[in-house]
C-alpha cells in the first residue's frame, strides 16, 4: 500500500505561509533523519522529495496533498546542523514556528528520530512543545535497517520512557521498507482523529 502524494505549494518565508482548509500532519526532524526518503517510501516514488547526502538542503515547508485521503503531509526544513549559519538555523526555526503554532488544521506531528543516535536536546525540544500545543505526536525511529536487534529494542524503549505523552514510537527503514505500513495507517487513524474548526459562518444560533 502506498499513499498518492503530490507536491501542491512551498513555503520559504512566513510570509508565504498558507494553511489549506485540510487536516495537515507535520513531518519534523534533525537534517539528514531520513525525511525526504520517508516521503518517497510512503509514496512509492524515487523522486518526488529531493534527497541529499548533504544535511540542511530542505529550507522550506513543503506541502504535499495527499488527494485520496484529503489531507496535507507538511516537511519542515530539518533543524539542528551546526555548520549553517545562525542566522540561517533562526530564520528556519522561525519559520517552523510559526507553522505550528495556531494553526487550527494541524492534526499532528510525525517526529522523525535517528534510531542510531542516542537522544539530542533539540528533539525533546520540540516534542515538548508540540506537546505544549496539544497537538498530537508520532515519533518514528528512522534507519532501522542499519541497527540490529538489539540495538533497535533499545531506542524503542529509551524514547518510549522519553516521550510518555506520545504515541508507541515506530520503526522504520525507506531502504527495507520495514515499519510502511505500520506508519501509513497511524498516519491515517492521526488524520481521522483530528476534529476540523468550526468556522463561525457555520455556527447557528441556538
Amino acid at each position: 500500500m502506498h499513499l498518492k502524494l503530490k507536491i501542491e505549494t512551498t513555503a520559504y518565508t512566513t510570509k508565504q505561509l498558507c494553511y489549506p482548509d485540510l487536516p495537515q500532519l507535520a513531518l519534523a526532524g534533525r537534517s539528514n533523519v531520513g525525511k525526504s526518503s520517508l516521503i518517497n517510501c510512503l509514496a512509492g516514488q524515487k523522486k518526488l522529495a529531493k534527497t541529499s547526502s548533504t544535511p540542511g538542503k530542505t529550507r522550506s515547508i513543503n506541502f504535499y496533498l495527499a488527494p485520496e485521503e484529503n489531507f496535507y503531509l507538511v516537511d519542515l526544513p530539518g533543524y539542528g546542523y551546526a555548520r549553517c549559519s545562525k542566522t540561517e538555523r533562526e530564520k528556519w526555526g522561525g519559520l517552523i514556528l510559526e507553522y505550528l503554532q495556531d494553526n487550527p488544521h494541524l492534526a499532528g506531528v510525525v517526529l522523525l528520530l535517528d534510531s542510531r543516535v542516542t537522544p539530542q536536546s533539540s528533539d525533546l525540544d520540540l516534542a515538548r512543545y508540540v506537546d505544549s500545543l496539544q497537538t498530537r505526536l508520532l515519533p518514528v525511529l528512522t534507519k532501522a535497517d542499519k541497527c540490529n536487534q538489539k540495538q533497535r529494542q533499545l531506542a524503542l524503549k529509551r524514547w518510549q520512557k522519553l516521550l510518555e505523552r506520545a504515541h508507541k514510537p515506530l520503526l522504520f527503514s525507506a531502504r527495507t521498507r520495514q515499519g510502511q505500513q505500520a506508519l501509513l495507517e497511524a498516519i491515517i487513524k492521526l488524520k481521522q482523529t483530528h476534529s476540523p474548526p468550526v468556522h463561525p459562518e457555520n455556527l447557528q444560533e441556538a
